[in-house]
C-alpha cells in the first residue's frame, strides 16, 4: 500500500514524497484512514514504528481549512519530555512544508515572553509538555476552547513521570466534541482507565503486542560486577569488543551516574557526551544534535532519552544499569533497530539485578542470552587462584601449628625438652641475644603453658601469644 490510497491531500502527498517516504508503516496504514474520518484512536505500537506521522499527517489534512485565532490553538499535542516535543515540531516542519501553519512549542527551559509572542499571533498547532501548558493557562495567556484534535503521545511515559493528573485536568479544559488520538507503547491498567474516561468509542490499532521488543534488535546480557569502577571497566571492554558499533546510547538509572560514566569514558579516550533532566534546555538540544550529526559517538543518558527520540542510525544501546521497571527496557532498546534496520542491545547485570532481569524476560517472553566478559573471567580466575592459595596456606598453618605441638608433646613424654619457639612459624629475624641478668624460665613450664586450653581464640590463636613472658631486665 502507498500513501496515495490513504485519502491524504495533494499538498501532503507532495511533502511526503519530498521527505523520501515511500510507503506507510503498519501503524500509519491502519490509523490514518480512521483519523481522517474523525474517529478516536487508541494506538499501541513499538517505538520506532512511525507513530508521529500517524497523527501528524491526518492533523495536517484537517488544518488545511481555516485559521487559528490569537491564544486559541486548533490542535494540541501533549508530550512527556522536551526532546519529544521538539522532535514533533521538526516533523511538522518537514511534513507541513506546503502548509502555512503556525506551530507553537511550549516547553520548559524557554522564556515565557518568546512563547507568548507566538500564542498572540495564533497557533494552529500547539505542542507542549503538560506542566508548561498549565503554566500558560493559569497565567491567562492561553485558551483551550478552540481545540479540535487532542493527541496524547507516549501515554505510558506520562504515567511514569507523574503527569497523568495534569493530563486529566487538561482533558477537562478541552471541548467534549474534540477528536482524541491516544498513543502508547505499553498499556498499564492506569492508562486503560484514562482511555475509558476520555476516549469515545475508539478504534483500537495494535500493530504489535504490548511490551515487546522489535525483532530487528539483537539482545545480549553481560555479567558485570557490582562495584562501580569495575563495572565501568566492563563497559569499556564491551564497547571495544563490539566491531559493528558505530555509535551508541548508554543508559543509566540515575543522573549522578550519567555524569560519572560520561567522565570515565572521556578520560579513557572515548568520544562521549551526556544527556539528563538537570541540564538546561540549550545544552540538552546541543548534545542531542551533536550525537545525531556524528560529532559524539557515545551518548550517556538517563531515561529522558528512552522515549520516542528518532535517531535513525543508532547501532547499539548499552544498558549500564538494568532498568527497575521492565517497560523502560522496551523503550531503551527501541532507540536502535528503527525503521527496519538491525541493532544490538547489551545489558550489564550482576547478581543483585536478577529480579529485574527476570521481570524483563517474563514481560517480553524472551530469555536474553548471557555472555561473559573477559575481565570477569580474569577476575574469577584470579579470585579462584587467591582462594586456593589462601586455603592451602591456611591448611599448612594448621598443620604447622598442630605438628609443632605434637612434636613438643612427644619430646616431653620421652624426657626431652622442647624449645620454647617450637610452635612459632619460622622468622627471618635473628633471635635477640639473651642477657646474663635475664632470669631463665623453666622449659617444662613453657610446655605446660602450651598444653593449657586456650579460651576465646581456638585453633587460630596467633603463635606469638604462646611465647614465655620475660620480665624486664631492669
Amino acid at each position: 500500500m502507498s500513501f496515495d490510497t490513504l485519502g491524504l491531500s495533494d499538498k501532503i502527498l507532495s511533502a511526503i514524497s519530498a521527505a523520501g517516504f515511500d510507503k506507510p508503516t503498519p501503524i500509519q496504514e491502519q490509523a490514518i484512514p480512521h483519523a481522517l474520518k474523525g474517529r478516536d484512536i487508541l494506538g499501541i505500537a513499538q517505538t520506532g514504528t512511525g507513530k508521529t506521522a500517524a497523527f501528524t499527517l491526518p492533523m495536517l489534512n484537517r488544518l488545511e481549512k481555516g485559521r487559528a485565532r490569537a491564544r486559541m490553538p486548533r490542535t494540541l499535542i501533549l508530550e512527556p519530555t522536551r526532546e519529544l516535543a521538539a522532535q514533533v515540531e521538526e516533523s511538522f516542519e518537514v511534513l507541513g512544508a506546503n502548509h502555512k501553519l503556525n506551530v507553537a512549542l511550549l516547553i520548559g527551559g524557554v522564556s515565557f515572553a518568546d512563547q507568548n509572542k507566538i500564542l498572540d499571533r495564533g497557533a494552529d498547532v500547539l505542542i507542549a509538555t503538560p506542566g508548561r501548558l498549565l503554566d500558560h493557562f493559569e497565567r491567562g495567556k492561553l485558551l483551550l476552547t478552540g481545540v479540535e484534535i487532542l493527541v496524547v503521545d507516549e501515554a505510558d511515559r506520562m504515567l511514569d513521570m507523574g503527569f497523568i493528573p495534569d493530563v486529566e485536568r487538561i482533558c477537562k479544559l478541552i471541548p467534549f466534541t474534540r477528536q482524541t488520538l491516544f498513543f502508547s507503547a505499553t498499556m498499564p491498567s492506569e492508562i486503560q482507565k484514562l482511555v475509558d474516561t476520555f476516549l469515545h468509542n475508539p478504534v483500537s490499532v495494535e500493530v504489535a503486542p504490548p511490551a515487546t521488543a522489535a525483532s530487528t534488535v539483537e539482545q545480549k546480557l553481560v555479567s558485570a560486577p557490582r562495584e562501580s569502577s569495575e563495572k565501568r571497566a566492563v563497559l569499556r571492554e564491551v564497547i571495544r569488543n563490539e566491531k559493528t558499533l558505530t555509535n551508541a546510547i548508554v543508559f543509566c538509572n540515575r543522573k549522578r551516574d550519567v555524569d560519572i560514566v560520561n567522565r570515565s569514558l572521556r578520560k579513557h579516550g572515548f568520544n562521549a557526551g551526556c544527556l539528563h533532566g538537570d541540564m538546561d534546555q540549550r545544552s540538552r538540544m546541543a548534545t542531542l544534535d551533536n550525537f545525531k550529526n556524528g560529532e559524539i559517538t557515545l551518548l550517556v543518558a538517563s531515561d529522558v532519552a528512552a522515549r520516542g527520540l528518532d535517531i535513525p542510525n543508532v547501532s547499539h544501546v548499552l544498558n549500564f544499569d538494568v532498568p527497575i521497571h521492565a517497560e523502560d527496557y522496551i523503550h531503551r532498546i527501541g532507540r536502535t533497530g528503527r525503521a527496519g534496520r538491525s541493532g544490538t542491545a547489551i545489558m550489564l547485570a550482576g547478581r543483585a539485578d536478577k529480579k529485574y532481569v527476570d521481570a524483563i524476560e517474563a514481560m517480553t517472553g524472551f530469555n536474553i542470552p548471557q555472555l561473559q566478559s573477559a575481565s570477569e573471567d580474569k577476575g574469577k580466575s584470579h579470585s579462584e587462584t587467591e582462594s586456593g592459595n589462601s586455603h592451602k596456606e591456611h591448611s599448612n598453618n594448621r598443620k604447622r601449628r598442630g605438628g609443632g605441638t605434637s612434636r613438643a608433646a612427644s619430646k616431653a613424654s620421652s624426657g626431652q625438652t622442647a624449645p620454647s619457639d617450637a610452635v612459632r612459624p619460622s622468622s627471618t629475624k635473628a633471635p635477640a641475644p639473651k642477657s646474663e641478668d635475664t632470669p631463665k624460665v623453666s622449659e617444662n613450664t613453657s610446655n605446660q603453658k602450651q598444653k593449657q586450653k586456650v579460651v576465646g581464640l581456638g585453633d587460630h590463636m596467633p603463635a606469638f601469644l604462646t611465647r614465655p613472658v620475660r620480665p624486664d631486665s631492669k
